[in-house]
């Protein structure tokens, strides 16, 4: 089995690691098959309520692997056929029901943008840079990083970082919303896990459909989002968690009620 993407399970948190720290976990062909099986694995494992996508070394990605690209012989048909691959990965995380945050440390450049933003939730060490670098080395954007980035800071801030060489430090990437919080790098790791374990200790699956409910929105009519979240709240409702929960909230309500008309 290969070890660029390692996939660990503890309980219903799922860790996926990507771990080519030599080459900044920059993305060659056996990887991106690797992204692409795993996406598939976990999305469909019932018993998988939340994921960590984090990566070893001193960098979360730093894109394809352009070196592999140069000497693969396949050109672009062959790196466009890699590209689908991956894709299907990223789609499969994106519209899943799993909610997923990802720690990010070091560089994260060109197409490893995309990976990063297949996850719903971004907490970023204070070290962290953002960079495009496609344009510049004759590249156009791929890994869904035309779809995912504006659709996080904005077109025209989107533009900004394809059209020129311009980097973002780990506050600028907060302040634009590329990413939801930033904390030491000490901190990175902890903090991923705490927000993962706040799922899984809550309405794990609710937190799972709200986020399901976000991310295919966007490529949907509003009748459409509209059908689809009354349809899910009622089976969220009937769903054994959601019972307690609710009627745990009701019989606190009537209770601040009550003592509010009889103080």
């Amino acid at each position: 089995m290969s070890d660029s993407i390692l996939l660990t399970r503890e309980g219903g948190l799922a860790r996926v690691t990507l771990n080519r720290p030599a080459s900044l976990n920059a993305v060659n062909f056996e990887m991106g098959t690797r992204w692409r099986d795993i996406a598939r694995e976990v999305t469909s494992d019932p018993s998988v309520g939340a994921v960590i996508l984090d990566a070893a070394g001193r960098a979360f990605c730093g894109g394809g692997d352009v070196m592999m690209m140069a000497s693969s012989g396949g050109g672009g048909g062959g790196v466009s056929a890699t590209a689908e691959v991956i894709h299907d990965g990223i789609r499969t995380w994106v519209l899943s029901d799993k909610p997923i945050v990802a720690a990010v440390q070091g560089a994260v450049a060109g197409g490893g943008l995309g990976l990063m933003l297949s996850a719903d939730y971004i907490v970023a060490s204070d070290s962290a840079k953002f960079v495009s670098k496609y344009a510049n080395i004759g590249l156009t954007p791929d890994l869904g990083v035309s779809t995912l980035l504006p659709a996080a800071i904005g077109q025209r801030r989107a533009l900004q970082l394809l059209l020129q060489d311009r980097t973002l430090g780990a506050q600028e990437a907060l302040d634009w919303g590329l990413v939801a919080e930033v904390v030491p790098l000490s901190d990175l790791a902890g903090r991923a896990e705490q927000v993962a374990r706040f799922w899984l200790e809550n309405a794990t699956a609710a937190f799972g459909q709200a986020k399901r409910l976000i991310r295919v929105g966007a490529h949907r009519t509003f009748e459409e989002n509209l059908a689809d979240e009354a349809k899910t709240i009622g089976v969220s409702l009937d769903a054994d968690e959601s019972k307690v929960r609710v009627a745990a909230f009701a019989a606190a309500s009537r209770k601040k009620a009550a003592s509010t008309e009889n103080p």
